[in-house]
């Protein structure tokens, strides 16, 4: 990657549907060499797709809730986070150091939703042995952009 793929980065993570007569125009190159640069740069998987971001309030699913799963066995930690991920709800699953647990990031619709979730889904799990919730009350930043740093 040089500059110039940077700058194409940096205007598609601000802008992922701008169309490439635009990018072509703001970083003075031809519509044609940045579409073949975009396209090198998704072969390559440095770009891995693009999303389309909706408004959780309209799809009744603004509750946001962040849950660890410990589990009592560690082996088990794979299997576990594959499961979590096929919760339709779950939007992230990582595995953290410190704590030796899973956490989990969901939308559900309510209360009555989120609990639902708990304890016949994520509770239910083979070798969960606890879960701590904890409920968003607001957000004020939430973004899958990356820090693009400049090649010296």
């Amino acid at each position: 990657m040089d500059k110039i793929d940077l700058q194409i980065l940096e205007i598609l993570q601000k802008k992922a549907r701008i169309p490439n007569v635009e990018v072509a125009r703001t970083i003075g190159m031809a519509p044609s060499a940045v579409l073949e640069r975009i396209k090198k740069l998704e072969a390559s998987g440095v770009i891995q797709g693009y999303e389309v971001r909706l408004n959780p309030d309209m799809f009744q699913c603004a509750m946001v809730a962040f849950v660890e799963i410990n589990v009592s066995d560690p082996a088990c930690f794979p299997d576990i986070g594959r499961a979590l991920a096929a919760i339709d709800q779950v939007q992230e699953v990582h595995y953290l150091s410190g704590q030796d647990c899973l956490m989990v990031k969901l939308r559900a619709k309510d209360n009555r939703e989120l609990e639902t979730l708990l304890s016949t889904r994520i509770n239910n799990l083979h070798d969960v042995s606890a879960t701590r919730t904890h409920i968003v009350l607001s957000t004020f930043k939430e973004s899958a952009k990356i820090v693009i740093n400049p090649i010296s």
